[in-house]
């Protein structure tokens, strides 16, 4: 992240070759043109990643030279800083931004630079859009580098973060449209188009929102106080429009279940009463065992014709035994296990047969274990209360862990 800061710089040394006066307050304010024509020192800013100087109407540039040969020299300019922010806690974070000055090529055995002792005015007047400047501070320090030891000057800013903006543009209509996902509720659930229009608007206004947000942000991987918020927003819509379709499943269910019972109550009544109206005489059996016997006598008939017509439906073999016509041999193949790969198939099939019983018996036990709910209308009366209650326990653990936290 960068922030832009417009600032005035003044540098003051002392050259005692341009002394011309030895009366301390005899002062020539030259102008800017004036700095290329004597040493000034090389200042430049370690986290900068743009500036400009201002010139209208001319070059926003002060030289005053004193009797003694002290300088001070002064520049309006406008610069874009880098500042390494820490987003875990954004919206409601705390940032330290700091501006750090040095000399690019003055190595602290050439040049030291130090703040004086009012180092920074103006700072309490200054006013931000999105933050609010909780104060400031200034330190000085060596940094080793390639080409040498350097002496720089940092002033860092302590800035808080002004919610105002993003209670009404982002949490005030999550949390509206969160409250709209519940009038679905108070709706009758066999209309079913108004119930999944509601629950479908309001989990794409949630998504809206949330890629509203993301587009003003960098792309950075952990997660933002706010991503937390809208993630819960999602969730407590999503989970509406879920309570709808467990309503809806679970009437048709019952409705489905309830039709299936009475068609199998009236099949069975329908064959009770067959049962009853049979009549009572035994020749229209079709297993009439009156008929079996004639039958078997036809087999055994006394007379040679139809005894011979009988038994020509068998034929003889050499040995003179009676057999059925090819037609009607029956083949079967006897095969036994034997040791090797069918052992392990059979191993396997039994582990598997075991595991789908198991779980089979676990889930009968946990349907078993669910309460049978007889009227639907129950579901959207617990959801009227547990909806809002959690939702507003979980606004209080939100806002206490950050409120604080930060």
């Amino acid at each position: 992240m960068d922030y832009t800061i417009t600032m005035y710089l003044n540098q003051y040394w002392k050259d005692e070759r341009l002394a011309f006066s030895s009366a301390e307050n005899k002062v020539l304010t030259l102008s800017g043109d004036f700095a290329e024509k004597i040493w000034v020192p090389d200042t430049f800013f370690a986290n900068d990643k743009k500036s400009f100087l201002h010139d209208v109407t001319e070059q926003n540039k002060m030289v005053r030279l004193h009797g003694d040969g002290a300088i001070t020299y002064g520049m309006r300019f406008t610069t874009t800083l880098a500042c390494m922010m820490d987003l875990h806690y954004y919206p409601l974070d705390r940032q330290n931004c700091t501006v750090e000055i040095e000399s690019y090529g003055y190595t602290v055995s050439d040049v030291v630079m130090y703040w004086r002792k009012q180092p920074v005015v103006g700072v309490e007047d200054a006013e931000l859009p999105q933050f609010t400047i909780m104060g400031w501070e200034t330190n000085e320090r060596k940094i080793k580098l390639a080409t040498g030891t350097y002496q720089r000057l940092s002033l860092s800013f302590k800035l808080q973060r002004n919610i105002g903006y993003f209670v009404f543009q982002t949490y005030l209509p999550s949390i509206l449209i969160v409250m709209l996902s519940w009038v679905s509720f108070w709706i009758n659930h066999e209309a079913t188009s108004a119930r999944v229009a509601l629950g479908i608007t309001t989990v794409l206004t949630m998504t809206t929102i949330s890629t509203g947000v993301r587009s003003s942000l960098p792309r950075i991987s952990y997660v933002k106080a706010i991503d937390i918020y809208l993630v819960m927003c999602f969730v407590f819509v999503f989970a509406a429009l879920l309570e709808y379709a467990g309503v809806n499943y679970t009437y048709w269910g019952t409705r489905a279940k309830k039709k299936k019972k009475e068609k199998k109550q009236r099949d069975k009544e329908e064959k009770e009463k067959q049962v009853t109206a049979q009549p009572e005489d035994s020749s229209m059996d079709p297993l009439n065992p009156e008929e079996i016997i004639e039958l078997q006598d036809l087999r055994v008939s006394p007379i040679p014709s139809l005894r011979n017509r009988h038994k020509s439906k068998y034929y003889r073999d050499t040995a003179g035994n009676d057999h059925f016509p090819p037609s009607f041999r029956m083949h079967r193949n006897y095969s036994f296990p034997t040791r090797g790969g069918s052992t392990t198939l059979h191993r396997k099939e039994r582990r598997r047969t075991r595991l789908i019983n198991q779980l089979r018996r676990g889930a009968g036990v946990i349907k078993s274990s669910l309460p049978k709910i007889k009227d639907v209308n129950v579901i959207d009366k617990y959801s009227r209360v547990v909806f809002p209650v959690s939702f507003i326990l979980f606004n209080i653990l939100y806002w206490c862990f950050y409120v604080l936290e930060v």
